[in-house]
């Protein structure tokens, strides 16, 4: 069983990852718009890795015994300036994912709550990988630098990402 607040925090992660989810496939909807099927692919892939991610949640909080509690996930944003302003904003967004599970690690080990603790761990690791690959993206776009011929590359690159099995 998980303390209250444990139970409370791991919720708001499940919600936070949900909207992860949402945010991404708001991205392959832009992506779309941009006649840029390979990066919205990749936003598509994303969304459902963060999808997965919320049931994770999901069901741990069920395993410790404890209730989901699924809230309102906010409308995300719909519109990016370029292709550049999506992906700092990917970036951006996975430091502030990171920082939630900083932040749910350290109630664990303030409440002395083991199991909690290991289930973070897979989190904490899956996170240095999600900033890593937004960074590398990132700069992939960023050295670019709006050259079209560039953008072709990447976007026929971003189109082969598949699903994860993890």
């Amino acid at each position: 069983m998980v303390s209250e607040n444990m139970e409370k925090a791991l919720n708001e992660q499940l919600n936070a990852e949900l909207y992860s989810g949402y945010l991404y496939l708001s991205m392959a909807a832009y992506f779309e718009d941009e006649d840029l099927a390979g990066f919205a692919n990749w936003m598509r892939v994303q969304a459902q890795e963060e999808l997965d991610h919320g049931m994770k949640f999901y069901d741990y909080i069920i395993r410790r015994g404890a209730s989901v509690t699924l809230t309102s996930i906010k409308a995300p944003q719909t519109k990016w300036n370029s292709s550049l302003d999506a992906f700092e904003n990917v970036l951006a967004h996975e430091q502030h994912v990171t920082s939630l599970i900083n932040n749910l690690v350290n109630i664990a080990i303030e409440e002395k709550d083991h199991a909690t603790n290991n289930f973070l761990q897979w989190f904490v690791e899956e996170q240095v990988e999600e900033e890593e690959n937004a960074s590398d993206l990132l700069a992939k776009i960023k050295l670019a630098d709006g050259d079209n011929r560039l953008i072709y590359e990447l976007n026929k690159e971003l189109a082969t990402r598949a699903p994860s099995a993890d």
